[in-house]
């Protein structure tokens, strides 16, 4: 058995994919549109994983946008915490909070440990950034931080 994808639906693909790819750093390997079906799928590979992703399809997010119905109307998404979260393995985390933070995104759970951190996607889904390697020496303004929300 191969892990290859996990599948996000998603209310908004142009603000998604800001979020997913100018903000969080993933990069897209491969888009597919169903004019039949009226849907849009993107597949989005953390940088570490591309060369890998390419070749192998895997791992991947895949992006769901199913298109707007004859009225215009978008289907709007509620998740649960029964899906869980994404999680992504990073550099820096301080760094990486920092430019999110940058770029208007509430970190929910800060990383006081200097180890793991949650921010949401514009669709509410819960994503975990986790240090490589030993945690980073706890440091401000992080250690101060109070949890946001839920995640």
């Amino acid at each position: 058995m191969q892990y290859l994808h996990t599948m996000v639906r998603v209310k908004d693909l142009d603000e998604s994919l800001k979020f997913y790819i100018d903000t969080l750093g993933l990069v897209e390997t491969n888009r597919y549109d169903n004019k039949n079906a009226r849907f849009t799928l993107v597949f989005l590979a953390a940088p570490g994983d591309l060369e890998f992703a390419k070749q192998n399809k895997s791992p991947l997010i895949e992006l769901t946008y199913n298109w707007p119905d004859e009225n215009g109307e978008v289907e709007n998404y509620t998740g649960g915490r029964n899906f869980g979260h994404l999680a992504f393995r990073v550099d820096n985390i301080y760094e990486r909070c920092e430019k999110l933070q940058q770029n208007g995104i509430t970190i929910l759970r800060p990383p006081r440990d200097g180890h793991m951190a949650f921010i949401k996607s514009p669709d509410g889904i819960s994503i975990e950034l986790l240090q490589a390697g030993e945690s980073l020496a706890p440091e401000e303004p992080w250690v101060s931080m109070e949890n946001t929300g839920t995640w």
